[in-house]
């Protein structure tokens, strides 16, 4: 139940007038009206019965200082029992007592939602935007990666694990497994060839399940060992568990493994989020496993930050955004797409042809023409142009032998659907203004560094993609406060100098 009592008429508030006027929460409540809160997540609790609940302002701005200042939960709680400044920020008395530290993990799972976080940030930047504070038009997208909270392990020790749980289970109070029952597990670390090695496991791990299921009857078996059973039939049905591209960890069965670079890897999640490169404010985050491909839900993030009230002009990102969908949505809402051409979806060497839209015709480096084009269609379902040189150009041409392969007599030139179309970008993205515009991007890189160095988002601080989304999204509201907080700052000492200046003319 909530309630609702006036804050901050103690005799001791008046200690809050030491708190320096450009102190970052200062600044940061002259800023945004976090009163929306209340009303957010108000439905997270009940209205008439239960015992007088914390306010969700009070626990949302708790949340907010423990990602700012990248602070465990206990941590918080003990210096916001100290500090004048946290406490003015969270609205209470400095002789009130805070909640105890676990209300704190109770209400980032049970009340914060995902979809509560992203209305929350939505609703930050919204009255930025209305305030003037914000006022760029741009949209950068990007993945940064972020480390499990625990180690990737092999396929074998999954398995011992496993095999180790089902047999817990079947111990009765005098730790006695029942007779029929093989509980030796094989030791894998003695096997050399890894393959083996897996295969000894696995073998291993599927007797024990036929053992078990056929040993004791299945009405009578215990819950826990049940759900053991059924876990390891889930891991071992998955196509992915052995080649060792599935599940690395039982404690955090949502973490997988990906890769920054061809020979650099990492284990846990990729954290996706759009950001207004101009003030670097974060509109949008979501969150994916390691083995997430950049660009996937690019779309939903895009749609999210609109929401924020920005009216977006220049669309930024890596090539790994340089994909159809999200080029037409750029173009169905005249957004300029400032993203360099990737190689994986437009094959075609530029030195050796070029294209004029007006004609639909491509032209090769020695003169020659195509003189017509066909829809072709392949077994496997894939669609591609065929396009058609001169004859008679391509049978006289020096570097014939070089340019066609086998009997053909003119050259034909294969492409994909989309190439004439990737071909204008790529022409665009070579002009000094497309390069000059792409620096803003680098700005990315600025935020990738802060989210991980300042406030903790290189590892995770749980298990698991809810956990994860929930830190990121709390990470990404902290940095853009904190960013609020100097945008508001040099607005002030904008408007202070202006001033100075005006007072001097007159």
């Amino acid at each position: 139940m909530l309630k609702n009592e006036p804050k901050q008429f103690s005799l001791y508030s008046i200690l809050y007038n030491k708190i320096p006027e450009n102190h970052i929460l200062k600044l940061i409540d002259s800023a945004v009206d976090f009163s929306f809160l209340n009303k957010f997540l108000q439905g997270s609790y009940c209205k008439y019965y239960g015992r007088p609940a914390k306010e969700p302002e009070l626990m949302s701005k708790l949340c907010i200082l423990q990602y700012l200042y990248n602070l465990s939960d206990e941590k918080v709680i003990e210096d916001a029992s100290l500090n004048l400044a946290y406490m003015w920020f969270l609205g209470i008395n400095p002789e009130e007592d805070l909640p105890d530290p676990s209300l704190l993990s109770k209400f980032r799972t049970q009340r914060l939602k995902e979809t509560s976080l992203d209305d929350i940030i939505q609703e930050v930047v919204r009255q930025c935007v209305e305030k003037g504070i914000i006022k760029g038009t741009g949209i950068s997208v990007d993945c940064t990666h972020t480390e499990a909270n625990t180690i990737k392990k092999v396929p074998e020790r999954i398995m011992k694990h496993l095999a180790k749980g089902i047999l817990k289970s079947l111990q009765d109070k005098d730790g006695n497994i029942p007779e029929g029952i093989d509980d030796d597990i094989p030791n894998y670390k003695e096997i050399k060839d890894h393959k083996v090695a897996k295969e000894t496991m696995k073998d291993y791990l599927e007797n024990l399940i036929e053992n078990v299921e056929n040993t004791i009857d299945t009405e009578a078996t215990k819950p826990e060992t049940k759900e053991a059973i059924e876990e390891a039939k889930e891991i071992l049905s998955d196509p992915k568990f052995i080649p060792q591209k599935g599940i690395r960890s039982l404690v955090d069965k949502d973490a997988r493994v990906g890769y920054k670079s061809k020979t650099n890897s990492f284990f846990g999640y990729k954290v996706e989020f759009a950001m207004i490169p101009e003030e670097r404010i974060i509109t949008a985050v979501d969150v994916h496993d390691g083995a997430y491909v950049d660009g996937t839900e690019f779309l939903r993030l895009y749609e999210i930050s609109k929401q924020c009230g920005i009216e977006f002009k220049e669309g930024l990102g890596d090539k790994a955004y340089f994909r159809k969908p999200i080029l037409d949505a750029f173009k169905q809402d005249n957004v300029e797409p400032i993203i360099p051409i990737s190689e994986a979806v437009y094959k075609l060497d530029e030195s050796r042809f070029s294209y004029n839209k007006d004609s639909d015709q491509w032209f090769c480096n020695h003169g020659n023409y195509t003189i017509n084009k066909k829809k072709v269609t392949r077994k496997d379902g894939r669609q591609f142009v065929e396009f058609r040189f001169e004859r008679e150009m391509c049978r006289n041409c020096p570097n014939r032998q070089e340019c066609i392969n086998g009997t053909s007599i003119a050259k034909k030139l294969v492409l994909g659907l989309n190439t004439a179309e990737f071909y204008e970008y790529s022409q665009k993205a070579k002009t000094p203004e497309f390069l000059e515009k792409y620096k803003k991007r680098a700005s990315h890189e600025w935020k990738n560094g802060e989210l991980k160095r300042f406030h903790g988002l290189d590892r995770a601080r749980g298990y698991g993609l809810k956990g994860m989304r929930t830190q990121a999204k709390l990470t990404a509201l902290a940095v853009n406060l904190k960013r609020i907080a100097s945008l508001v700052s040099s607005l002030n000492y904008d408007f202070f100098r202006f001033c100075g200046k005006l007072s001097i003319i007159t």
